[in-house]
């Protein structure tokens, strides 16, 4: 093997930052992102099952892309039916919601133009902008007068990008005023819907239709794999976006469609949502509780009302302690660190769900008020 390879893992482990892959049994679940309890659904597993045995003729993969082999009736069906939930012209399928950023943003913008991004977006936003051809700034998180500043310095076309529900911090993006500032200056906003996607809007539709904002945002980017249970992505906006990503984004020319299990799944949740509404309700009533009992919790916390609460307790050692505290309690708390976030905000990561007892969420909140840094 490279020596050099050893290195680097070596750097990763004095920093405390080392990754490995770990199996948790039996804990409680706050660290997920499973937020309406889709995932370990049975109701739901059965349902996908059901659907799975009437394929007809039976197969079990997609077989090629898209554009080879790998189409179908199927295929197009459910994006048919998501452009429907996500009031959409059309929607364009992704094996993953990273497949699909990365797609969006290394083929829309061309040479000459600018991406802005906030600086909080998730990795797989910055790394379609890395491979764009255009210029590419980030601006802080959130903050619509340092976004104006950077787009008075953009040239060409200019594209915004955000992400409705922070993926590190939980809060929301001010969409209503993101909107209207890009309307001043004619520029495109992408939105990534991933935290929102089944948790807000009528039938899982995301944050931007629940605020009645579809219809003026070029591209939304939906995920599948956190409150709606399953796997895979969309993309939504007009006919001319779909047919532009189909010969010119090469995460979906160039790669293997999803299998018929995983479209199946994908219609079954959407369908299995809209009889299940309660479920956001539920959801956000645990929140609510949740907000209550870490009054007296004296750890700092990132304002959030969403289903991501961050506790944020500075350097890798001190997060993964206060982690590894939890977890011995019996919770499953995971810790985010540098530099993965910027050092100097490590935190525990709590996910909140649908599924959590009031009990269990007491029980968490005495042990944040409890832990001794």
């Amino acid at each position: 093997m490279i020596a050099s390879l050893k290195d680097l893992l070596q750097k990763k482990k004095d920093n405390d930052s080392l990754r490995q892959l770990k199996i948790v049994d039996d804990l409680i679940d706050f660290s997920s992102n499973d937020y309406l309890g889709l995932a370990r659904s049975k109701e739901l597993f059965e349902m996908i099952k059901n659907e799975s045995g009437r394929i007809r003729p039976p197969y079990n993969g997609a077989t090629g892309s898209r554009l080879l082999s790998g189409n179908s009736e199927l295929a197009e069906e459910v994006e048919n039916s998501l452009a429907n939930i996500f009031h959409s012209d059309k929607t364009l399928l992704f094996n993953s919601g990273y497949s699909a950023n990365l797609a969006v943003l290394s083929s829309l913008p061309q040479r000459g133009d600018t991406i802005i991004y906030d600086e909080l977006a998730h990795t797989c936003i910055k790394d379609g902008a890395r491979l764009s051809l255009a210029s590419r700034f980030s601006f802080s998180h959130n903050d619509l007068s340092d976004l104006e500043e950077k787009i008075k310095r953009a040239k060409g076309n200019i594209f915004l990008a955000v992400e409705s529900i922070y993926s590190m911090d939980g809060d929301e993006c001010p969409l209503e005023e993101l909107v209207a500032l890009a309307q001043r200056y004619n520029a495109k906003i992408i939105v990534d819907e991933a935290h929102s996607t089944g948790s807000y809007g009528e039938n899982g539709s995301g944050l931007c239709v629940q605020k009645e904002l579809a219809s003026k945002i070029d591209v939304r980017i939906y995920t599948f794999g956190k409150a709606m249970g399953v796997h895979g992505a969309c993309v939504a906006g007009d006919e001319t976006l779909i047919n532009y990503l189909v010969n010119f984004a090469r995460p979906f020319i160039y790669t293997t469609a999803m299998p018929p299990h995983s479209l199946i799944a994908v219609n079954c949740a959407f369908k299995f949502l809209s009889q299940k509404a309660e479920l956001q309700l539920a959801l956000q009533r645990k929140l609510e509780f949740f907000l209550r009992s870490i009054k007296n919790v004296h750890l700092k916390r990132i304002e959030s009302h969403s289903a991501i609460q961050s506790i944020v307790i500075p350097g890798n050692t001190a997060a993964k302690k206060l982690a590894e505290y939890l977890q011995q309690k019996n919770y499953d708390c995971r810790p985010i660190l540098s530099p993965t976030i910027k050092e100097g905000s490590e935190r525990v990561r709590i996910c909140l769900h649908a599924f959590n007892t009031e009990d269990e969420i007491r029980g968490l909140s005495q042990h944040l008020a409890e832990f001794e840094s």
